[in-house]
């Protein structure tokens, strides 16, 4: 009966570790999608200001946003599938890279909107 319940103590923490790497992959996703939205809006407004070269660069940050918040939803989809914990932690490290990288090109695009709007007040 012991060696019983130790499989399923076993199988039981397989299984938390599984749904942990599957939320860590999740969250990452969901992060990289609020940051891809917030640099979107940064461009919209940097387009707003009028100043095309920051409204260029804020856009092109955007995107790169949005590129990565695909990554990040991809990786959590493969977090989600994955084989072995291995693959699930791979898979969940690399959707929080990909929400980092998310969360870097919002931020330039939020310093190409903010440079927009001193352009224009300036002038």
């Amino acid at each position: 009966m012991t060696i019983n319940k130790a499989l399923i103590a076993l199988a039981m923490g397989i299984a938390l570790a599984a749904c942990s790497n599957q939320k860590q992959a999740d969250d990452a996703a969901a992060s990289a999608a609020d940051s891809a939205t917030d640099a979107q809006s940064a461009a919209d407004s940097a387009a707003a200001a009028g100043d095309s070269m920051a409204a260029d660069t804020a856009q092109s940050a955007a995107d790169t946003a949005s590129m990565a918040a695909d990554s990040a939803s991809t990786s959590a989809d493969a977090a989600a599938a994955a084989g072995t914990m291995d693959a699930a932690d791979a898979a969940a490290d690399s959707a929080e890279n990909a929400a980092d990288a998310a969360d870097n090109a919002k931020d330039s695009a939020q310093d190409a909107a903010d440079s927009a709007k001193d352009a224009t007040n300036s002038n």
